[in-house]
């Protein structure tokens, strides 16, 4: 169990250095061992957004809106991720939600521009 604490802040600490391919690699491998960890999916669908593996977010993200369907960053992350694979009008709903739950200003940035592109 230490060793996949560890590797998940090594994972995480790879993200934040900049290196969002090497922390998905490792961030998969924990939730291979702990497949129901929000927390590493999470942190797995940050890391494959951020190294445009969009299709793999869109995977982990889903599962994330499915399971707590009150997590705001995760419908934001959702609709980012859509958007950024030019699916704007599957976009917008979970934009709108993420926007509705919290107010965040990059969240409400995000629903004028998609919704200015629909």
């Amino acid at each position: 169990m230490n060793d996949l604490i560890a590797e998940y802040r090594r994972g995480v600490l790879y993200f934040d250095a900049g290196d969002p391919i090497e922390a998905a690699k490792i961030l998969a491998t924990v939730l291979d061992e702990e497949p129901g960890n929000a927390e590493v999916r999470l942190w797995l669908a940050r890391a494959c957004f951020a190294s445009a593996q969009l299709h793999r977010a869109e995977t982990h993200l889903r599962a994330l809106v499915d399971r707590d369907p009150t997590d705001h960053y995760a419908h934001h992350l959702l609709g980012r991720t859509l958007e950024r694979q030019n699916r704007g009008r599957e976009a917008l709903p979970f934009l709108r939600l993420a926007a509705a739950m919290a107010d965040v200003p990059d969240y409400a940035d995000a629903v004028t521009r998609v919704a200015g592109k629909v």
